[in-house]
């Protein structure tokens, strides 16, 4: 790249390094005060789904099925790598549903070790908030053959088969 070009790039990166923060609602990245999902009344505000990173908003917005606002922990709990409940932003959504006004937590933390860990450990902290916590079912992939499907795959898939 010629030494202009990665001057403007440099510098790009500088001003969204400055410029980007925290959305002190929910968590996720925004430039502005507030991020445009918190700051739309058309959102049910009373139910936040979880995730663990910026991205995993994305991933959810694509669907254009839900309508709520989000939590992002920016991490999961990982005791191997030394990240406890103070290093992710479990303690703010404590604090959003000790406000009132929330009826139902969706966990949306990946299906693994420490994405489960994290769902059941925040499930346990909201347990005296009369709130609904909820966790993405899990299953066979759309498209994809039973034939390839793993065994915790599978489990999952009949413990949360619903009625048709």
């Amino acid at each position: 790249m010629p030494e202009g070009e990665a001057e403007g790039f440099a510098g790009a990166i500088l001003s969204a390094r400055g410029s980007v923060h925290a959305c002190p609602v929910c968590q996720n990245l925004t430039d502005s005060d507030m991020c445009p999902i918190c700051r739309n009344d058309r959102r049910d505000k009373t139910t936040i789904c979880v995730v663990a990173e910026p991205r995993d908003v994305l991933s959810i917005e694509r669907s254009r099925e839900y309508n709520g606002v989000y939590h992002v922990l920016h991490g999961v709990l990982s005791p191997m790598s030394r990240v406890g409940p103070d290093d992710i932003r479990i303690s703010e959504l404590v604090q959003r549903v000790s406000a009132g006004g929330v009826r139902e937590i969706i966990m949306a933390t990946n299906p693994d070790t420490e994405g489960d860990t994290t769902a059941m450990y925040i499930s346990r902290l909201l347990k005296p908030f009369d709130v609904k916590v909820t966790r993405l079912a899990y299953g066979i992939p759309v498209g994809s053959n039973l034939e390839f499907a793993d065994d915790a795959t599978l489990l999952r898939a009949l413990e949360g088969r619903r009625e048709m």
